[in-house]
């Protein structure tokens, strides 16, 4: 006998399937009705609160209902039309509705903006990414998805970003390590940016400014953007920089000439390796990786001087770019850091990935207008690359690094407390003539 396995409960198939008919149909559509039922629901709620129920005689109310009109809320990157209703308050002024007010303010429009733009969609393009050509949600004049829209909306939203990144405090940032690189983005357009390594190995975004040139000034307008938004100056750090001599001058002028600073070895090898022909390439590069691996600054400072010393007579510029700034290449390995945590801080490769990130989300870019043009973007492409910030590699040794910067930063307060309590001994008094001019 054969049983039927058909469910009891099994339901129709007539009007349900029907229905989601037309939800597989206009689905878009079906979610536009959604929504704004729902907004009229929470509009119609906030009036009876202000104005009591419909047709009611309350001596409470505070207004009451002045009719309908029609305003636009963002949807799907563009703009809509909805009916709403408006309020009178018992003195004759428009009373606002808080739902309305909460939906109008949604900044929606400039944040699909922002978001097409940083992942290269074009603002040509900005009404093909939001709204499907064949969908049921139309996009007539006034709906916001053109290309002038799209280009007024992502101006206004990085330059509001743009202000609260350059004031934002600094003091709560535990930070050990600060890095400076530069973007050149034209002959006389340079963005120098900062950025940050707290405590914890957590990366940080921490300004930008724009200059002619990568030059002291540049660099100094940038410290002293850091140092008025709460940097401590007084406070031991690590600070690495690619080899302009511009960043160290404007650190020591500002930190102190006690600073602790190194020099970027990639960058150092990169300019070597040009000046020299490829013969030259592969014993020179050897070399220097010998040397940065060594645990021993004054071995690896020994080879660095040799190698200078063999180039000297065939290339003798090489051979003084490579002992000019050499204490400063060396830092690292002079403050017997891990070596783990020694490849992380000899060079600026996190500064370099923020550029790579920026230089992606300008690559659409064909003529910078002017700086502040630039600096929106590239301040875009900062906060876009700081989502994809990972810890530091080797933040689980970041305490010996903090504990050698602080031993460092203690000698060389001493000494320079030392030679200044000598010069001071040594100075004649006032109205005495120098030990060498006594008789």
């Amino acid at each position: 006998m054969t049983r039927d396995i058909t469910p009891a409960g099994s339901p129709a198939t007539g009007a349900v399937d029907e229905a989601f008919a037309e939800v597989r149909a206009s689905f878009d559509r079906f979610c536009l009705a959604a929504g704004i039922e729902a907004l009229g629901t929470m509009m119609e709620a906030d009036v009876t609160a202000a104005c009591g129920p419909r047709h009611g005689r309350d001596a409470a109310r505070r207004a009451h209902r002045w009719g309908r009109t029609r305003g636009r809320i963002g949807f799907h990157g563009g703009k809509i039309e909805v009916e709403r209703p408006r309020v009178r308050g018992v003195d004759g002024r428009e009373v606002t509705i808080p739902s309305w007010e909460t939906a109008a303010q949604e900044d929606w429009l400039g944040r699909w903006a922002m978001n097409l733009m940083l992942i290269n969609v074009s603002t040509r393009r900005f009404g093909r990414a939001v709204r499907l050509p064949e969908g049921d949600v139309p996009a007539p004049p006034g709906s916001g998805v053109s290309k002038s829209a799209a280009s007024r909306r992502f101006v206004a939203l990085p330059a509001a970003r743009l202000a609260d990144f350059m004031a934002a405090d600094l003091s709560a940032l535990d930070l050990l390590v600060v890095q400076i690189d530069g973007l050149h983005l034209g002959d006389d357009l340079v963005l120098v940016a900062a950025i940050g390594v707290d405590g914890e190995g957590n990366k940080h975004p921490l300004a930008l400014v724009e200059g002619a040139t990568e030059n002291a000034a540049t660099v100094q307008a940038l410290l002293d953007n850091l140092v008025s938004r709460g940097l401590d100056p007084t406070v031991p750090r690590l600070f690495i920089a690619d080899g302009a001599k511009a960043l160290s001058k404007a650190i020591r002028r500002t930190f102190g000439s006690a600073a602790t600073i190194q020099r970027c070895q990639i960058h150092k090898a990169r300019n070597i390796m040009e000046r020299l022909p490829k013969e030259h390439h592969a014993a020179t590069r050897r070399v220097l990786r010998q040397a940065w691996e060594l645990d021993d600054a004054d071995k690896a400072e020994k080879l660095i001087r040799n190698l200078a010393r063999r180039l000297d007579q065939q290339w003798p510029g090489v051979a003084a770019s490579i002992l000019e700034g050499l204490g400063e290449i060396l830092t690292v390995v002079r403050l017997k850091l891990p070596k783990d945590l020694r490849r992380s801080l000899a060079c600026t490769n996190i500064a370099e990935n923020m550029m790579g990130t920026i230089r992606r989300v300008t690559r659409n870019v064909k003529r910078w207008r002017d700086a502040g043009m630039a600096l929106r973007w590239v301040a875009a492409g900062m906060i876009e690359a700081n989502k994809g910030f990972r810890r530091l590699k080797a933040h689980k040794q970041l305490s010996v690094l903090r504990a050698a910067l602080q031993a460092r930063h203690n000698r060389m307060t001493t000494n320079l407390v030392a030679h200044g309590d000598r010069r001071d001994r040594d100075r004649p008094a006032q109205g005495q003539r120098p030990w060498c001019d006594r008789s």
